[in-house]
């Protein structure tokens, strides 16, 4: 499963789960980081630094261990070829 921690910058992905604990996912949603959403990766900042997501037309930044928490679906297509 893929997780929006290892997403390259300018990827789609949607969300399928997030698996951290009861008072983090309830902060995660009240961004809009919600299970169906589709998010995008703006920026990684280098050396495990936090990433920039854009989830509709709101812009969050996450620190990679709460990215991590939350894992992705990638498009068909783009699954496909990295597969």
């Amino acid at each position: 499963m893929l997780s929006l921690a290892r997403l390259r910058s300018g990827q789609t992905a949607q969300i399928t789960q997030l698996r951290s604990d009861p008072d983090l996912s309830r902060r995660l949603e009240a961004l809009g980081l919600k299970v169906g959403q589709l998010v995008r990766v703006i920026r990684r900042a280098p050396l495990s630094g936090p990433i920039q997501v854009r989830v509709g037309t709101t812009d969050i930044i996450l620190r990679r261990r709460d990215a991590d928490a939350i894992h992705l679906q990638l498009p068909d297509h783009l699954a496909t070829a990295i597969a």
